[in-house]
């Protein structure tokens, strides 16, 4: 299996435990010929709380359902307007430790927002990507949520593109309470999933040493 080649596939909208189980599958059932891939999707409004997910860090779920999942990290929202990057990887393989897929998931988000002049930045205490304070706020645009098993990733990022920011009011983002969030639309960056994406993948697969992507929009039959 060539080491810089990597299927793109499309899952459109989804729900989240939907593709998160279908993302146990996958690597449950990998070998050494699988090829890696990322899953790009859109998930219905809902929240989950990762593996050291405190239940303090949720103040009103409200009708939007809470899933406790296997990912690293706290709570977190995800809703329609909202690019979500799965990384499936055989880490071992490519040779790419955790911090390397984190700090390029990171790279690759401030490098998109720097071609519209967005000035982002990630901070090593508190993975994801902030925009620059304004007025003494810092603003999250993307949070970051890994999870590695048998040697292979699964889990990835979500970049807020244009959606309804209300529902990160009802949880303390990420774990930190009062922290606000942006969106790409509301600082002159894409303003659909799909303008996003087609920069984004392309820069992350580089970074991590991908030349030759596949895209599909097939789903998978685990």
């Amino acid at each position: 299996m060539p080491q810089d080649q990597l299927t793109v596939r499309h899952w459109g909208e989804a729900s989240y435990e939907d593709v998160w189980h279908a993302m146990q599958d996958f690597t449950n059932q990998r070998d050494q010929d699988t090829q890696d891939e990322f899953w790009l999707v859109e998930h219905p409004p809902v929240f989950t709380q990762g593996q050291a997910g405190k239940p303090e860090h949720i103040l009103n779920l409200g009708d939007i359902p809470l899933v406790k999942s296997d990912r690293g990290g706290q709570v977190t929202y995800h809703g329609p307007g909202q690019l979500i990057v799965y990384l499936l990887l055989d880490v071992r393989r490519k040779k790419l430790g955790v911090r390397h897929l984190v700090t390029s998931m990171e790279n690759a988000i401030v490098a998109l927002l720097a071609a519209y002049h967005i000035d982002a930045y990630a901070k090593p205490d508190a993975p994801g990507v902030y925009v620059a304070e304004t007025m003494g706020t810092e603003n999250k645009i993307a949070s970051l949520g890994l999870r590695v098993r048998r040697g292979c990733s699964f889990h990835g990022l979500a970049l807020n593109v244009n959606m309804d920011l209300a529902p990160f009011l009802r949880i303390n983002p990420c774990g930190y309470a009062g922290m606000a969030m942006t969106q790409c639309s509301a600082l002159g960056g894409p303003h659909t999933i799909d303008e996003a994406q087609s920069q984004l993948v392309p820069k992350l697969a580089d970074l991590l040493g991908y030349q030759h992507l596949d895209y599909t929009t097939e789903k998978l039959k685990l």
